[in-house]
């Protein structure tokens, strides 16, 4: 049996890595820091932590709000195409920094696009 996304990229160990360096990133774009300024983010990488596990193929263990409500708020101040843009850079320049191949970022990141109407609440 073939490998699940999740396990390519070497499961949870390199999940909670690329979090971890994923917000680092977050946190220093200037186009989308100001979205988590009153975020706590020990509580917000352990959502995405689950999430992405989740969506990777991994354990479900995911009990957040769907990606529409959970972002409402967001909408509501600004949210738009552009962020999502630049949170999918973040993500695909962290999967690089660790060395995922090219192949496996772009299954992640076709993954990840496929929440772009919902987090946008298109």
């Amino acid at each position: 049996m073939s490998k699940n996304l999740f396990e390519q990229i070497g499961g949870e160990p390199a999940v909670n890595v690329a979090v971890d360096i994923f917000y680092r990133k977050v946190l220093s774009d200037d186009r989308i820091s100001h979205f988590f300024d009153d975020v706590d983010m020990e509580r917000q990488a352990a959502k995405q932590k689950a999430f992405l596990t989740m969506a990777l193929g991994g354990p479900n263990k995911y009990s957040g709000a769907d990606m529409r409500r959970g972002h409402a708020h967001l909408v509501a101040r600004g949210l738009n195409d552009s962020h999502f843009d630049a949170v999918m850079e973040n993500l695909a320049a962290t999967l690089q920094e660790l060395n995922v191949p090219p192949a496996l970022i772009a299954q992640a990141a076709a993954i990840c696009e496929g929440t772009r109407n919902d987090v946008l609440g298109k």
